[in-house]
């Protein structure tokens, strides 16, 4: 080989390599995206967790807090949250931000639940977090009442997966979610209550199907004398019928969730705490970054 042809391979050689390395050949050259790329939530990292059963494939959006790196030997509390798309990242900024002053929440992990891969999401949603196929006549012929095997798939596959890769504190788990969100944090606490150690239910949709939550409580309660969960409820004060509701003048959600709340308190469950509020000015699309809030400085408050 000659030394021009020796040369002429070294250097297709390391152009190869700085190609596979996606980089400039200056090594000091820094690497920025092209321009008008889609923006990257920094500090964030995605996880497939595909079910096995139904051959969905689903991914986790995980967000690990500041002390994670620095503090080797902790271990933290984990917030679930459902409809991961638009909940992840308004609750990663909320706790972020409302802890710039001094710590108001405690440091968690948060893990959001995504929609089926190839599902539009309100598909996946009404699958995935519905308890019954009875749904609403106006979703048409979209599938309802996946929630018992959505539920499977959390309790074997994602929950699992989560605590294997992070060091969470699997005593302090917390679900969120807000309507059909709500709806499965509540399915999930009346049949597996101790796979989740706190529930935030965000203007839960306990009118769905002819109110079947209430029988799922119901149900429960002949069969249980304790119910060991701490639980947070909000809804928007616009959420009721009459001239003052917004998108939805049928259904008073501000009323089921207070006679849900009535119900559980009557029960005297020792190992149940039960908060909710109503708030005002807010409708069932305005009231989640506001509830999320209320729901963070309420279950996860900073310690003393």
């Amino acid at each position: 080989m000659s030394f021009v042809t020796g040369n002429a391979v070294l250097a297709l050689m390391i152009a190869s390599v700085i190609a596979l390395a996606g980089c400039s050949p200056r090594a000091d050259a820094a690497v920025s995206p092209a321009e008008g790329a889609p923006y990257v939530l920094k500090g964030t990292q995605v996880w497939s967790v595909p079910d096995p059963v139904s051959g969905r494939d689903y991914e986790v959006f995980v967000s690990l807090p500041a002390s994670y790196e620095a503090e080797p030997n902790r271990r933290y509390p984990v917030l679930y949250v459902t409809d991961a798309d638009y909940a992840f990242p308004i609750i990663r900024q909320i706790a972020r931000r409302v802890n710039l002053e001094g710590p108001v929440i405690e440091e968690f992990i948060l893990v959001g639940l995504s929609y089926a891969k190839g599902d539009g999401g309100a598909d996946s949603r009404r699958r995935d977090y519905t308890p019954t196929p009875n749904g609403p006549r106006s979703s048409g012929d979209a599938v309802h009442g996946g929630g018992a095997a959505y539920q499977t798939y959390l309790k074997t596959q994602a929950l699992p997966f989560v605590d294997q890769k992070f060091r969470t504190d699997t005593t302090r788990r917390v679900l969120l979610g807000h309507s059909y969100g709500g709806l499965l944090g509540a399915q999930i606490m009346f049949t597996d209550p101790t796979l989740f150690s706190g529930y935030v239910l965000g203007s839960p949709s306990f009118w769905y199907d002819k109110r079947h939550m209430m029988k799922m409580e119901a149900d429960y309660a002949r069969t249980h004398r304790d119910l060991p969960a701490e639980v947070f409820m909000y809804v928007g004060a616009f959420e009721g019928p009459g001239p003052t509701a917004r998108h939805d003048n049928e259904t008073d959600m501000v009323g089921d969730m207070r006679a849900m709340e009535r119900t559980l308190k009557s029960r005297a469950y020792p190992g149940l705490s039960i908060q909710s509020t109503v708030l005002e000015n807010e409708d069932h699309l305005t009231v989640a970054p506001v509830g999320f809030t209320r729901a963070l400085m309420t279950v996860l408050p900073a310690k003393p």
